[in-house]
């Protein structure tokens, strides 16, 4: 589809007169009739405010003249997967597992691979061919060709240091310690839980990424720890899931 086409589906779906929409980018209204009459296209500038307005991607407003996929694990990239900056805005170099709120969530190539394989075990490769694939591509993609100039010198490592430690010192019983965090999404993990009145309630935002883990699962039950800079969860539940229990839920 021709970016003329795309901002004016993106405009009717968001209930939008030309007037209100040049308003909101501050050009003219006969500015944004150019544009979907294909006479011209937005500057860099105004292509940002569209995105973050309609909630796509610039890839997207443009047509997708690019095959976007993440810079540190090479997942093929789609807007709902794409990380953003803590301003709001897309970055379309990374996946949200990989960029979340500024920060890269990881620092050990290994590390992926090991999170990696796990997934990719599920859908139809064997652990064997995972790792090898992983290890041919991840030196290929730009975050690890350039990480040791995008680290932050440790700080994110230890930030997920102290969440570890805050978690096992925590002293649940029967919950096994806690070894390792990983980038988790929300819409991934963001189980409903049973109130004592009865009610339900979710506790996360499923567009942002949290650090957790899902812990050894005992008598068909298993933990769950998450956490990020404001609160830690646990939980423990069934299969895929299941009859979810809220174990503690606090704010850091």
């Amino acid at each position: 589809m021709e970016t003329k086409n795309i901002i004016l589906e993106l405009r009717n779906s968001h209930g939008l007169s030309q007037e209100e929409l040049a308003e909101r980018v501050f050009v003219t209204r006969q500015a944004v009739s150019r544009w979907e009459n294909g006479e011209t296209v937005p500057n860099t500038e105004t292509l940002k405010l569209l995105s973050g307005i309609f909630g796509v991607s610039i890839n997207t407003i443009l047509g997708s003249p690019r095959k976007l996929i993440c810079q540190c694990c090479g997942m093929p990239l789609e807007d709902s997967l794409i990380s953003k900056e803590p301003d709001g805005s897309f970055n379309e170099s990374y996946c949200k597992w990989c960029y979340a709120d500024g920060n890269y969530t990881y620092h050990d190539m290994d590390d992926l691979i090991n999170v990696c394989v796990k997934h990719m075990a599920d859908n139809g490769f064997s652990e064997e061919q995972a790792r090898i694939h992983m290890k041919d591509m991840l030196p290929k993609l730009d975050y690890w060709k350039n990480h040791r100039e995008l680290g932050d010198g440790g700080k994110f490592e230890e930030f997920k240091k102290q969440l570890i430690a805050e978690f096992n010192a925590l002293n649940i019983e029967g919950m096994p310690k806690v070894e390792k965090l990983n980038a988790l999404v929300g819409s991934y993990v963001n189980l409903a839980y049973k109130l004592p009145n009865g009610n339900t309630v979710k506790f996360l935002d499923d567009s942002a990424t949290y650090l957790g883990n899902q812990l050894e699962c005992m008598n068909g039950r298993c933990f769950g720890v998450l956490a990020n800079a404001d609160f830690m969860l646990v939980a423990s539940y069934a299969k895929d899931g299941a009859d979810p229990e809220l174990l503690l839920y606090r704010k850091r």
